[in-house]
């Protein structure tokens, strides 16, 4: 064989195994691809089953914490940016025996009996052979004080009429003439049937189902039991008719939440029976977005879609809203700090929660930005009810270091080549890496918070009662819902009596309803009743 046709040879096997290390190289990618993508697809997973079925709280044992920093021989890991103090309990963990507030616990077994319940009182007396002394025949009399034994009872709650009687008056002499006094004013009117429903009939099924999340068909089958037929049609036109007259509180409500210099946001999806081009109805997805005012005013408010120009949505409610914006990343809201007018204020429990989601794949880095965060919020809890002054000096000088050395491990970690993208860990350092500025605006401003769980609380509301109801039938029982909502959430935030609420502002609205109804926002009705002397 020539020299010519060895070199040819030799430069074909070279091109040949060249091309097998590339397809080797490929392959090898598509591997690493397939297999991050199936890790990605486990932690969905994980996170999913834990959402059905397990713990919802993210609340971690301190001693779960340090085990995040203990090695783990069986599991060789790639060398990332080492936590400070990773190899001893993180700063406030040793002595938080000594420093943690004590509590007093609530104690089990029954409670002292409410001395406001209504009582019913039965004596019971000895027979008339055991009150006749068997030595001399006397009567016994009672001595010293009885012995009471208090039990619970129940009595199902009363439907009754409420009869209203007008007398006819004329004059006896000349005959001439009647006088009757005008009838009160129903509630609501218009359909057949709303007229004979009462205030506290209407504050009842309000509650039931916006606050205790009882469906109406449920309802009518609660007060059929008791003798009355309300059809759920019927109680349908009730929550109706209710919403409607409480809707200027509701709009009112909304102007006290954009008169703070704080607004908290967030949203949840809700299924909506819309009337299709066609005549037919189709059950689709709306959401359903909750505004929070800074002293506890929450207003709810519907819309067709997730759209930035949605005319229900935030980007036109808060046109004209100047001031912070406190709500989650989601890029719904990106719109409103375009033109500055608004301040984004972040959640640092969203930044938690992405390390929390990393605690199987990377326990040591997820153990100390928990431990971080559970320093962080042992000194907000210290504070949380002093003033201003005192909170903005903690935040300040124990809080901002804290989080200024969390910040640059995070910026570490960013740069180590062994940190994989799109792993739950990476998704945690761009979180708090791209929303810096937003998360740690709380710190130079006391009235901010440094999440938005009070916001999320709200929502709660309609989570749970979403289980129950499953869907609004119609859009507009969809925005009556959400007037009721507006309601029932700022009087819970208040620890305000929802009924006795709703009970008395009905009453007030159907006896003037050119009335100003900034008095009858659960807020103003509750600081004037507070303000009346007992």
């Amino acid at each position: 064989m020539s020299t010519v046709t060895h070199d040819t040879e030799l430069d074909r096997l070279r091109a040949e195994n060249a091309r097998l290390e590339a397809e080797r190289d490929a392959v090898a990618a598509e591997r690493d691809a397939a297999l991050a993508k199936v890790s990605k697809l486990e932690h969905k997973l994980d996170e999913l089953l834990r959402q059905l079925y397990g713990r919802k709280s993210e609340k971690v044992n301190p001693a779960q914490i340090l085990l995040g920093f203990a090695k783990d021989d069986e599991k060789e890991q790639a060398p990332l940016a080492t936590p400070p103090h990773a190899g001893e309990a993180p700063d406030g963990e040793a002595a938080e025996e000594e420093t943690k507030p004590v509590r007093k616990k609530k104690g089990h077994g029954w409670r002292k009996t409410p001395k406001d319940l209504p009582r019913k009182t039965t004596e019971i007396w000895p027979s008339e052979d055991e009150l006749t002394c068997d030595r001399c025949g006397e009567r016994r009399v009672s001595i010293g004080s009885p012995e009471i034994t208090e039990r619970y009872n129940f009595i199902p709650r009363s439907v009754f009429i409420e009869e209203t009687v007008r007398h006819r008056c004329r004059c006896p002499r000349c005959q001439d003439g009647t006088a009757i006094a005008p009838l009160p004013p129903p509630p609501i009117t218009g359909k057949t049937g709303h007229g004979r429903a009462e205030a506290g009939l209407l504050a009842q099924i309000a509650v039931a189902k916006f606050n205790d999340h009882l469906p109406l068909n449920r309802q009518s089958e609660i007060f059929e039991r008791e003798g009355v037929y309300l059809s759920k049609s019927v109680l349908c036109d009730y929550v109706h008719g209710t919403a409607t007259l409480l809707q200027p509180i509701a709009a009112a409500v909304l102007d006290d939440v954009l008169s703070r210099p704080v607004v908290g946001l967030d949203e949840t999806g809700v299924r909506v029976v819309f009337e299709a081009e066609d005549a037919k109805k189709e059950t689709r997805n709306a959401r359903i977005w909750v505004y929070r005012g800074l002293k506890g005013e929450t207003y709810f408010k519907v819309s067709e879609t997730k759209a930035k120009d949605d005319e229900a949505g935030p980007k036109i409610i808060l046109a004209l809203f100047e001031g912070f914006v406190q709500a989650d990343a989601a890029g719904a809201f990106d719109d409103l700090y375009v033109d500055g007018k608004r301040l984004e204020v972040g959640c640092n429990c969203h930044a938690r929660r992405k390390f929390y989601e990393a605690r199987k794949s990377n326990p040591r880095e997820a153990a100390f930005a928990i431990a971080t965060w559970k320093r962080v919020y042992e000194i907000e809890a210290r504070v949380r009810e002093a003033s201003p002054e005192e909170r903005l000096a903690a935040r300040q000088n124990e809080i901002k270091p804290i989080l200024v050395a969390f910040d640059a491990w995070v910026d570490e970690l960013a740069k180590s080549p062994a940190l994989v993208p799109g792993t739950p860990l990476a998704i945690a350092v761009g979180y708090n890496r791209n929303h810096r500025v937003a998360l740690r605006r709380f710190l130079d401003d006391p009235r901010l918070s440094p999440d938005n769980n009070a916001v999320e609380r709200a929502l709660r509301l309609v989570a749970v009662g979403r289980k129950n109801w499953l869907f609004a039938g119609s859009e507009a029982s969809a925005h009556d819902a959400a007037i009721l909502y507006t309601l029932v959430a700022s009087c819970r935030e208040l620890e305000v009596d929802v009924w006795q609420y709703l009970h008395d502002v009905i009453k007030r609205r159907a006896a003037d309803p050119d009335a100003p109804v900034n008095e009858l926002t659960p807020r103003v009705w509750w600081e004037t009743r507070r303000a009346k002397p007992t």
